[in-house]
């Protein structure tokens, strides 16, 4: 006699399948838990286990009345099951071949029964089964059977959900990689071309488009690195921000800042990355005349009442007294429909030296 089932027909498609489930040796989950839970009361049985088949093992996501996390191959009763589409039941494993010289089938603590419904991808490849054991044999009620057949189907269920998910999460994170590196090489052109241009408001207005794409490069950079569609957090943002603006301040020229470590919507964040790129952008141009050295900094608070304080200052020459209002002097138009876009409220202080902008807003519920 031989314990050791036959290997499958499409072995090794069948393994492939079982390894793009990225399943092996992950934690326990409630999902799982609860089934095995559930199918042992019903088919009042000590022992339930949702077991994939491996190459030289079987393994088990969930298991109630059972110690091992997973058992050699040889061992494995489930090898058997997943050769055929039903129920594999075996009513007293000492008198069954496929189970007889099987040492877990043997001694003082033998399992005298079992009963397995193979788990089956949407291509017809068994990856293990549901299966129940029992200390003394036994025959299942038609009952308990349709209910183990049917919970196999919610195991594969789950199964396929989590497989579907990673996948999509792959595409998304593929996909904000792909659209980061896009975005930063038109920021690039658009650098390259205003440093090429022989018209200044050509020039400038290239600049502008470069510095707006550039933030939005990086608001796409922390999503793609925090792993989700809706949030970023400001700390980090802030930095890589202003990492990127001293990449294109002019010489002796330094941008830093402090934020806290809060999740706030992307579309906030991006806001926020407008205006931090254009009240830098403005001190990189008028705030230090000839080659005059200076200081940009950022600072960023989340309020008591939940409202988030960006402001952004320089130690530059300030406005000039000619200036017919602060806000027209600086220009801060954009400013303005940022402050109103986030139904917030945007100040300018002069500063000696220097200026400061402010902008307070509630950040939106990320969705």
């Amino acid at each position: 006699m031989r314990v050791k089932a036959e290997l499958h027909p499409r072995q090794g498609a069948r393994l492939a399948a079982l390894a793009s489930y990225d399943i092996l040796d992950t934690p326990p989950e409630e999902a799982f838990e609860e089934v095995v839970g559930l199918v042992a009361r019903i088919c009042e049985v000590p022992i339930a286990l949702v077991s994939l088949v491996e190459e030289h093992r079987q393994w088990f996501k969930a298991r109630l009345g059972l110690d091992a996390s997973e058992t050699p191959v040889e061992q494995s009763i489930c090898s058997h099951a997943i050769l055929g589409d039903g129920i594999l039941e075996i009513e007293d494993t000492q008198t069954d071949p496929r189970s007889a010289d099987n040492p877990l089938c043997m001694g003082d603590r033998a399992f005298r029964f079992y009963a397995g419904a193979p788990l089956i991808t949407p291509d017809g490849l068994p990856l293990g089964s549901l299966c129940v054991l029992d200390y003394t044999p036994r025959k299942l009620t038609e009952v308990q059977r349709e209910t183990l057949r049917v919970m196999a189907k919610q195991v594969m269920a789950q199964l396929d959900l989590r497989l579907s998910l990673r996948t999509a999460d792959t595409l998304r994170r593929e996909i904000d990689h792909r659209v980061k590196n896009s975005l930063q090489s038109l920021a690039a052109v658009a650098r390259f071309e205003a440093r090429r241009s022989k018209s200044d408001d050509a020039k400038q207005a290239l600049e502008r488009v470069g510095r707006r794409i550039g933030s939005v490069a990086v608001v796409h950079e922390q999503l793609y690195r925090t792993g989700t569609d809706h949030t970023v957090a400001l700390d980090a943002y802030l930095e890589n921000l202003a990492r990127h603006l001293t990449e294109i301040a002019p010489d002796g020229i330094t941008v830093s800042g402090t934020a806290p470590a809060v999740q706030i919507a992307s579309a906030d964040a991006a806001m926020v990355g407008v205006l931090f790129n254009e009240t830098a952008a403005n001190a990189f141009k008028h705030a230090f005349p000839g080659e005059r050295e200076g200081h940009v900094r950022y600072t960023a608070e989340q309020l008591a009442d939940g409202r988030i304080r960006f402001s952004c200052e320089d130690d530059g020459i300030g406005l000039p007294d000619e200036a017919a209002t602060t806000r027209d002097g600086l220009g801060t138009m954009l400013g303005e429909v940022i402050s109103l876009e986030l139904d917030g409220m945007l100040d300018v202080t002069r500063l000696d030296p220097g200026l400061r902008i402010t902008l307070e807003f509630t950040p939106k519920e990320p969705g």
